[in-house]
Formats: C-alpha cells, sequence, structure tokens
C-alpha cells in the first residue's frame, strides 16, 4: 500500500520548500520518495517532479480559455483534474508498484480546501485504491504574534480538517523566524497547544474594544474549543532534527510507522518513542530564542542548548519494507 501526505497551506506558508526539503531528506534515509505537483501555477519547483499537474493542464491555459482571473482559473483547473482523475491515478501506479512514498504538493488558494469539493474528492478517490494519505497544513508561524491573527488560522485549521475528514497535521512553519517577527503574548507551547483561548480572548478584546466584536471573539473562540481538534507541530525546514520529529508525526498520521504489519517487523513497538508536542514546543523556542541571541554576540555560541540535544539524541525515524 502506498503512503503520502497532502502539502497544503495558504500562499507563503512554505509548502513547496517543504516538499522540496522532505523529499531530499527521505530519500537521504533511504525512503524512496517522490513529489507530484498539483498546483497548475508553480512555476518555480526547486524539486524533480515525477508527476506535474501541468502536464494536463496550466492555470494560464485555463485563464485565457475562459477568460477566468486568477482564483477562478484555479478552481477550474482543480475541478478539471477531479473530471481527470484516471489520468493522475495512471501517473501514479508506476511508482505506487515500486513503493514510493508521495508528497502532494497542493495550490495555496484556501478555498479549495474549505469549499469547494474537488480536492476532497481527488483525495477519496486516492484512498479507494488504498493509499494511505495525512494532510500536512502549513501555517506561517508569525499568525502567533497577533491575536486576531492566530484566531483566523485556527478557524481555518478546523474548517478544512472538517471539509477534508483525512489524518491531519498542522504545522507552524518557519519558526526560525518566529522571534524576529514580534514578542508572543504566551509561550510558544500556549499556541502549539491551543490552550484556554480565554487568556488570548482577553488581549484580543483589548486591541479591539468594542462591545460588539468582543461578543463575537468570545463565540468564535468558544466554537474552537467545543471541537477541541486543533493543535500544531512546529517546523524548520532547514533543521534536520525539527523535520525528523515532524516527520514522526505524519508518520503516525498517515499509518506509515506500523510499517506493512508483517511478521517481524518491530516498528509498532517503536511507535511508543513518541514525540511530546509540549517539549518539541519548549525546545524550538528555546533553540531559535539561543539562535537569535547568539547573532547578536550576547552570549557564548551553543550555550542553552543542551537540553535540546538530550531529546534529540533519542529521536528517530522508523523505516520499513513495504509490500512484503
Amino acid at each position: 500500500m502506498p503512503f503520502g501526505q497532502l502539502v497544503i497551506g495558504p500562499p507563503g506558508s512554505g509548502k513547496t520548500s517543504y516538499s522540496n526539503g522532505v523529499q531530499q531528506f527521505l530519500n537521504a534515509l533511504g525512503r524512496k520518495t517522490i513529489v507530484v505537483n498539483l498546483d497548475p501555477a508553480n512555476d518555480n519547483m526547486p524539486y524533480d517532479c515525477a508527476v506535474n499537474v501541468e502536464d494536463l493542464i496550466t492555470l494560464e491555459d485555463a485563464m485565457d480559455a475562459y477568460q477566468l482571473g486568477p482564483n477562478g482559473g484555479m478552481v477550474y483547473c482543480v475541478e478539471y483534474l477531479e473530471k481527470n482523475i484516471e489520468w493522475l491515478t495512471a501517473k501514479l501506479k508506476p511508482y505506487a508498484d515500486e513503493g514510493y512514498y508521495f508528497i502532494f504538493d497542493c495550490p495555496g488558494q484556501v478555498e479549495l480546501y474549505t469549499h469547494n469539493q474537488s480536492i476532497k474528492t481527488v483525495v477519496q478517490r486516492l484512498e479507494k485504491l488504498d493509499y494511505r494519505l495525512a494532510c500536512v497544513h502549513l501555517v506561517d508561524s508569525s499568525y502567533c504574534t497577533e491575536a486576531s491573527r492566530f484566531i483566523s488560522v485556527l478557524l481555518l485549521s478546523l474548517t478544512t480538517m472538517s471539509m477534508l475528514e483525512m489524518p491531519h497535521v498542522n504545522v507552524l512553519s518557519k519558526i526560525d523566524l518566529l522571534e524576529q517577527m514580534g514578542q508572543l503574548d504566551f509561550s510558544l507551547e500556549y499556541y502549539t497547544s491551543v490552550m484556554d483561548l480565554e487568556y488570548l480572548l482577553f488581549h484580543l478584546n483589548e486591541r479591539e474594544p468594542s462591545k460588539r466584536f468582543g461578543q463575537l471573539n468570545k463565540i468564535i473562540c468558544e466554537l474552537i474549543e467545543d471541537y477541541s481538534l486543533v493543535g500544531f507541530s512546529t517546523l524548520c525546514i532547514t533543521d534536520k532534527h525539527s523535520v525528523a520529529s515532524l516527520l514522526k508525526e505524519v508518520d503516525k498520521a498517515n499509518g506509515y510507522i506500523f510499517g506493512a504489519l508483517t511478521e517481524g517487523n518491530e516498528s509498532i513497538l517503536m511507535s511508543a518513542d513518541s514525540t511530546d508536542l509540549l517539549s518539541e514546543a519548549r525546545d524550538a523556542q528555546m533553540r531559535y530564542e539561543a539562535m537569535r541571541v547568539d547573532a547578536a554576540n550576547t552570549r557564548p555560541s551553543g550555550a542553552g542548548n543542551a537540553p535540546l540535544d538530550s531529546v534529540l539524541e533519542r529521536m528517530s525515524i522508523v523505516e520499513h519494507q513495504q509490500g512484503i
């Protein structure tokens, strides 16, 4: 059975950089990995693309043929892919038969995952063919610097999870740049765990004192807490330890960590070596704060990293032979 991940997120969240980095990382580990580009407007692909939707349709062709704008053209392209799903499955089959791991680099228009059904239909068709997929939803960590922006990210993540109905890993990307974007109201682990939003509501209403918006903010926060589905992992794509930690979560979400369930496969027992997301958030904040301070030459290089190093030494990525 083929495994993979569907990489989505708003424009600028780092989907293409993530796809490129994870492909290189997994190939270096010995896990045969290919990237499938499902973005018909992706003109700058740093990775080797094994399957490219632009061989089927491009955004420019759709806009020219039907006099559409960029958003309308993108919706048309995705719906066209849905109608021609046999083209995609035929392109994927040779790689699936050889046991490749798939990374699907998707478009950035959020309405494709919150309102339109085409991506969901494509995923469901692949799942019927026994593809084991997890959704990796990237959002820029800069949204944590403002309460209103973070609430909007929570709503987007919750809506996407409800819409796609597949295993989901939400990720705060570019975490190494977070300290350059502004001061956080709370520690990073508060945002990754989406703790009691009453504290965030106070900061939100403090900056938007209108009573009408205050009541709306309260209802939105209560809605998010009632579902209690959203949480975040962190990612610095240039840090192999951060990538390894995230991949452990993705492997658990799509079932790769459990292997082919064959005799002698110990990967199920290894799944007990799970990553504590709270600890990872603390370590990420400590690590990148140390990097920022070191860059300013206010402390010796490498100071304060011992707790993180002790965690990283215990990290592992499970590999197994598929289809045995």
